[in-house]
């Protein structure tokens, strides 16, 4: 089966997603800059969710690369992410009326960034079933540690969301950074095989 639809299908909504937030961003009542600071929650919450989602479209753009062809399991797989991905927007925008000092909120967030990690988790096992434990996927993407860190710090921070919901917060920051580091384990792979065929 072509991997062509499910990208763009992939793409279309990932679009969504960030348009969604961006339009619930609600623009200051005054003319200075003073006004701005009520909207900090918000665009601080739009931000860290706008980087999230990037991320995200990142690394399914090169996994998928990795790929040449897609099943039924990888299509639901695929989808398992979404819906979790397709939550960020209402989250996001509780989160930034709310503030970060409020643990249900900061909780829930963590809760959605969790499910996200766990779903692109399903799908990469999904895929290196598809492709083979040999394949170049299954090389790139090796024991997958900062995917595993990942999700441990989420589950750290969503039970400390009700003790100190601040450093919660704090410790989805800090996997945002950790991924904004480029992965280039797949782009690096990819081009040792071309340069491999070239010879």
């Amino acid at each position: 089966m072509s991997k062509g639809r499910l990208e763009a299908f992939s793409d279309g909504v990932l679009a969504i997603i960030i348009t969604i937030m961006v339009l619930d961003l609600q623009a200051p009542l005054g003319t200075d800059l003073n006004s701005l600071k009520p909207l900090i929650p918000t665009l601080t919450s739009y931000l860290l969710s706008f980087v999230f989602i990037g991320i995200y479209w990142s690394n399914h753009h090169h996994t998928f690369q990795a790929i040449k062809t897609v099943n039924g399991p990888t299509l639901w797989a695929n989808l398992h992410l979404l819906f979790w991905l397709s939550l960020v927007p209402f989250f996001t925008r509780w989160l930034g009326e709310i503030g970060f000092n409020q643990p249900i909120p900061v909780a829930l967030y963590g809760g959605v960034l969790l499910c996200s990690g766990i779903a692109y988790s399903i799908l990469t096992t999904v895929l290196i079933k598809l492709q083979g434990e040999d394949s170049l996927l299954a090389k790139a993407i090796g024991r997958d540690l900062k995917g595993k860190l990942s999700l441990a710090l989420y589950a750290i921070a969503i039970p400390l969301a009700f003790v100190h919901p601040a450093l919660a917060y704090a410790l989805y920051v800090l996997v945002a950074l950790m991924w904004l580091a480029p992965d280039r384990r797949i782009e690096r792979l990819l081009t040792d095989s071309h340069s491999d065929r070239k010879k």
